[in-house]
């Protein structure tokens, strides 16, 4: 549930390296810190391994336990001898530990081709405090991360999960580009449901999207063989922090691509083809590309301004969304209404081509980077696919701006029953009795005022085809108690005298001032 009921480790081992980061800035100390994560866990499972092989015992008979092979075939990375964990932590108080630091992600890259270009080499800078770095190895030292017993727990993948996102939060605008607060991405992922085929994301930021989508896959029984991921990433640095954040939980990252150019300029998988698109684009980006990209076969519903990249973004998606495709999107409350330079025509096409499916109002405050509020798009190609029921013609609104809680004094975050809630009643309203099940009971879809309504097209073409949740799901009943109303009423009647007040007193002084012109 709340980030504070189960993160004691992770927000402890957080606080306490941010204390050694001393002048060093967020986005730069990110890199350092999270390296080492990477390494302490790449060498624990290593070490895991090499015992077992040294062992020479069951499977592991006559095995070599410095054979790389051994370790390939075992999908774990081969971890050269000088960049191994205990010969580092020996080292952690020298001068020179900075630069061994370096060597051993070089060492690591050349044994292992899928890290290369991958690992960072800042640890040799002149403005990193040696001494500091000697005591943030001890530290992540005295957490075991790679070997069997904390891979079951995933406690690597709650620690790094946890530091990506106190560093976006450290970073403020900045952190957005590299990080999807995890409500988002595990809200989109319950709902879309990605079990198996082909996940596209083309701004994957640090990857995850396809975090959540394989977890979500083992967590419902399902085999992580059966999913294939594809992304794309402009800004390079991001681009590392993504391949690592999936080497370190063994997922595949070949089909992650990096370009300076991004993928409206240099689509890195041009025949893609997806299942599954979950995205979080930049809002309302300027300067995409429209010059260059003005007759692109993506704009099938309408050019894109060249101000507002958003239905740009959009369309690239539809673009990439295989027959019976499915998209989940994270986008700025401006998409569901604006008519500025053709965007209300897009909108309307998307409409009338029966695209989109649902539109989730999000609540505020639940992203580092933006106080911009957003909204989810879900998008199908075919709306009789899947096994669920026919529903050409309509789309489903839910209005979840009132959910979730303040888990801190400037971030907002769902709770799991937010989710299920949400995710559960798209669920119930796209199946083909329009049933869902929840706790081993079946619940029946129905509109609920204030919170979600089915409508059709025609009534949407009434509203101009502006797709504001609130329009269609109208304003929630709400029953109060004595205690609230009496304390809600007190405090109108409370302003409503102060305005009586100040009323009065300009009606004097406008008589007072008419007096003396008169005079």
């Amino acid at each position: 549930m709340a980030k504070a009921n189960n993160n004691s480790l992770e927000k402890n081992l957080f606080s306490a390296a941010d204390k050694l980061r001393k002048n060093i800035d967020a986005a730069e100390y990110k890199h350092v810190v999270l390296g080492l994560i990477f390494l302490k866990y790449i060498s624990d499972s290593f070490e895991d391994l090499y015992e077992k092989l040294s062992s020479g015992q069951g499977d592991y008979t006559g095995a070599d336990p410095e054979d790389k092979d051994e370790y390939l075939a075992e999908n774990v990375f081969y971890v050269p001898q000088e960049a191994r964990w205990p010969q580092l932590l020996a080292k952690a108080k020298l001068p020179s530990i900075g630069q061994d630091l370096d060597s051993a992600m070089d060492a690591i890259e050349r044994e292992n081709q899928s890290l290369k270009g991958i690992l960072p080499k800042v640890y040799a800078r002149p403005n990193l405090d040696k001494n500091a770095l000697g005591q943030i190895i001890d530290l992540i030292g005295s957490v075991a991360l790679g070997d069997e017993a904390a891979k079951s727990k995933d406690i690597l993948g709650r620690v790094y999960e946890y530091f990506l996102g106190e560093f976006a939060s450290a970073e403020g605008k900045k952190g957005g580009q590299f990080y999807t607060p995890k409500s988002i991405v595990q809200l989109l992922v319950e709902m879309i449901e990605p079990y198996s085929g082909r996940v596209y994301d083309p701004c994957c930021g640090s990857g995850g999207m396809f975090v959540m989508s394989e977890k979500f896959v083992e967590e419902h029984q399902g085999k992580l063989d059966d999913i294939a991921i594809y992304g794309q990433e402009s800004n390079e640095t991001t681009y590392r922090l993504c391949r690592m954040n999936l080497a370190i939980r063994g997922i595949d990252g070949s089909g992650i691509k990096w370009n300076s150019e991004g993928s409206f300029l240099k689509d890195g998988h041009p025949y893609l083809k997806a299942d599954f698109i979950l995205a979080n684009p930049p809002f309302n980006q300027k300067d995409w590309g429209k010059e260059t990209l003005h007759d692109d076969a993506r704009w099938h519903h309408g050019v894109p301004p060249k101000n507002n990249a958003n239905f740009g973004w959009m369309q690239h998606m539809i673009y990439h969304l295989s027959p019976a495709g499915t998209a989940g999107i994270v986008l700025s409350n401006g998409s569901m209404s604006s008519n500025t330079s053709g965007e209300g025509e897009i909108r309307r096409n998307l409409v009338a081509a029966d695209l989109v499916d649902c539109i989730v109002t999000l609540p505020k405050q639940l992203f580092y980077n933006t106080g911009i509020p957003a909204c989810l798009w879900f998008l199908s190609r075919n709306k009789t696919a899947n096994g669920h029921r026919e529903r050409k013609g309509e789309i489903l609104f839910i209005d979840a701006s009132e959910l979730g809680f303040m888990a801190d004094r400037t971030h907002r975050e769902f709770r799991d029953e937010d989710i299920r809630k949400i995710a559960n009643t798209y669920h119930a309203w796209r199946n083909k009795d329009q049933k869902a099940e929840v706790n081993g009971d079946l619940i029946e879809y129905q509109d609920e005022k204030g919170f979600c309504k089915s409508t059709g097209l025609e009534e949407i073409k009434k509203h101009g085809y502006v797709l504001t949740s609130g329009r269609y799901v109208g304003i929630r009943n709400v029953e109060l108690d004595s205690e609230t109303f009496s304390q809600i009423f007190n405090e109108l009647k409370s302003e409503l005298k102060s305005n009586i007040v100040k009323s009065n007193r300009l009606d004097e002084d406008i008589l007072s001032i008419l007096q003396k012109i008169d005079k």
